[in-house]
């Protein structure tokens, strides 16, 4: 499957693949349809994806207007790969690319707010339930009218009680499931 960026400012750039198995790149098809539930709200937003891969989510977000994404994910190989795709793709100075535990950076105090949280861990292990937990116990990592975004297979989903975060639509495309956690008052 070949990587790129559809729409926006790096429209067709390549992006390169993580070596080996250990991720599993979002397809085209749901990348397109996330991008067209936001519609015009990514223009200006600032995106953390949290468990980056490839870092073709925040790359696209970037491409279609976002003014800052953090990636962050705790092996080297994703790292270096989303560094080389934030480069080839010329997005360097909107984006803040760092190795690191997930559940360490999101338990730790918030530097900065962002309107989107990406979460698309490794699957089949409860990893998105335990961040989507952490976000909920730290919510100052959002703005007022912040979503998580959950990247799962529909088998792992699981309804989850959340204090301050409220679950909002789910959309399903074949085994990838997307489900919306907007923050609430």
């Amino acid at each position: 499957m070949s990587l790129r960026v559809i729409a926006g400012s790096a429209k067709g750039r390549k992006l390169k693949p993580v070596p080996g198995d250990t991720t599993r790149p979002v397809m085209d098809r749901v990348k397109e349809a996330l991008f067209n539930i936001l519609a015009g709200d990514v223009a200006a937003s600032r995106w953390w994806d949290l468990f980056s891969g490839t870092g073709a989510i925040g790359i696209e977000a970037l491409s279609r207007g976002a003014a800052f994404v953090k990636f962050t994910d705790l092996n080297r190989a994703p790292i270096e790969t989303t560094r080389e795709n934030v480069e080839h793709c010329r997005f360097s100075e909107q984006a803040e690319i760092r190795r690191g535990d997930a559940f360490t950076l999101l338990a730790g105090k918030a530097d900065r707010q962002f309107e989107y949280i990406y979460v698309a861990p490794p699957q089949y292990q409860k990893m998105w339930l335990e961040a989507l937990k952490l976000i909920d116990d730290h919510t100052d990592w959002l703005t007022e009218d912040g979503t998580v975004i959950v990247q799962i297979d529909p088998k792992e989903y699981e309804e989850v009680a959340l204090n301050n975060l409220v679950e909002g639509e789910q959309r399903k495309y074949g085994n990838t499931l997307l489900v919306f956690y907007d923050r609430q008052f």
